[in-house]
């Protein structure tokens, strides 16, 4: 369909992709019969729909808009690239400029012990060549046996078969026999939702001792990795107690299995810190990433590899058998090292380590005093709040989990903002250029949305 010049037709193109677009995570025909949002334009932290909305981007897109939209210096930069050389792959013994220069920028900001990088498009494929990369790493150490990749339940690392085999979303296991062979759950580190009587800090210890009776159950023989995100992000921003990841850390450190810390969403500055294993003092093994490395401008991601993992990957020789058409492509590298270059030179992530972050979380949290939230938590710039019936009472939840959610979201949505809704809980995530003006709005809409929320939910009779 072609449309007149700056103009969107709404209905007709409502209409086309209903007509021939299959949506992720979407029921096709609930969402056709309702009809999608057409985005047209993005600037900053704000998206402009075909109807001329404005909407405040709560979610940096998916999780990945770092440095905002509409930023003409990546732009330039792929556009520069795609005229010099568009596409070339790094098979058959080749390279090109983007990926060394890339490869060269993420060895400068990755934890000192990590100083190579294995590419791909997305943070799927990264985790499933963490799936790939682990079991050949221990074939390459003469222990064959290892192959066990311990998880958590809730826990998101894609929707690929690895990915969504190591990831624990039941629902997605429902759909195609999942998880495959090899690969084990423990309990998330959810305090709110799953503490019951304990402390964070009792709870903490208790849960990040399931890796350990796991580890003691499988056999150390038999595990090859532990793999989890410094903070759970589709499984609701959890933040785990302040005593699990150093409980963890010391199971680890006793055990010779590899830690894997999944930063497709924590990493390139969302916790205040580049990557969320420097925010928790972690020292993993491997690395996925993804999103933020390009602020999502082009599709690219990889895999992060300490040293001690090259060793037995690299040093020991013999061929990888594995990779993708697209790995180090080199516009989407040209467009992460732009992306890389605006953060370092604008001290973004020093941003939201001491000025946006604090700010935005004293306001966020105070949400927290809303008759319909239970928790409000935040850390650097991702948070979320927990809808509840009864205030002050964690084991009362809403029947027919995720109505209420999805009502709140929709609200949001109405009001001017993206909130994400994930169960009975509304996270957000908004690019890391946000302003305390928009901060403040961006508190103001929630607040908004949270009280016409409960506004109708009394009027159900739910609240």
């Amino acid at each position: 369909m072609t449309a007149a010049s700056n103009v969107y037709p709404t209905a007709a193109l409502q209409a086309a992709d209903a007509a021939h677009h299959i949506h992720p995570f979407t029921d096709t025909k609930a969402l056709n019969a309702e009809g999608t949002r057409i985005i047209t334009h993005a600037d900053g932290v704000w998206l402009t729909d075909s109807e001329g909305n404005r909407i405040l981007d709560g979610m940096a897109g998916l999780w990945c808009v770092q440095v905002g939209h509409g930023r003409q210096e990546i732009a330039d930069a792929v556009h520069k690239q795609m005229s010099e050389l568009s596409y070339y792959n790094t098979f058959f013994k080749t390279t090109h400029p983007p990926a060394v220069a890339l490869s060269e920028k993420l060895a400068e900001i990755a934890p000192p012990h990590m100083n190579r990088v294995f590419y791909c498009s997305s943070g799927s494929e990264a985790n499933d060549t963490v799936f790939r990369m682990v079991r050949y790493y221990w074939d390459q150490m003469g222990q064959p046996d290892k192959k066990v990749i311990i998880g958590r339940w809730n826990g998101y690392h894609g929707s690929t078969l690895a990915g969504t085999s190591l990831g624990g979303m039941k629902g997605m296991h429902e759909q195609g026999d999942l998880p495959v062979p090899g690969v084990r759950h423990i309990d998330q580190p959810y305090w709110y939702g799953e503490g019951e009587d304990m402390s964070p800090e009792e709870f903490g210890i208790h849960v990040a001792r399931k890796l350990e009776a796991a580890i003691d159950e499988i056999g150390e023989d038999k595990v090859a990795a532990f793999i989890a995100e410094p903070i759970q992000g589709a499984g609701g921003v959890i933040i785990p107690p302040e005593t699990y990841w150093p409980e963890i850390k010391r199971i680890l450190s006793e055990r010779n299995i590899l830690f894997v810390a999944d930063e497709v969403i924590c990493g390139f500055g969302r916790l205040g810190r580049w990557f969320g294993s420097d925010y928790y003092d972690l020292e993993p093994d491997l690395m996925p990433i993804a999103k933020g490395l390009s602020s999502g401008y082009l599709p690219i991601g990889g895999v992060l590899v300490s040293d001690k993992v090259a060793e037995g990957l690299i040093d020991k020789g013999g061929e990888f058998y594995h990779g993708y058409t697209y790995s180090g492509h080199p516009a989407c590298a040209a467009a992460a090292l732009a992306n890389l270059e605006i953060m370092q030179r604008e001290n973004i992530v020093d941003y939201v380590a001491t000025d946006i972050g604090p700010y935005l979380k004293e306001r966020w949290t105070a949400l927290g005093e809303h008759p319909l939230v239970g928790e409000a938590r935040m850390a650097g710039l991702v948070g979320a709040l927990e809808l509840v019936p009864e205030k002050g009472n964690r084991k009362n939840v809403f029947a027919d989990t995720g109505t209420v959610g999805t009502l709140c979201r929709d609200i949001s949505f109405q009001n001017g903002m993206v909130m994400r809704a994930v169960r009975d809980s509304m996270i957000i995530s908004p690019p890391l250029v946000l302003s305390h003006d928009e901060a403040d709005q961006l508190v103001a809409i929630a607040h908004k949305t949270l009280d016409d929320t409960y506004a109708e939910l009394k009027r159900q009779g739910k609240v």
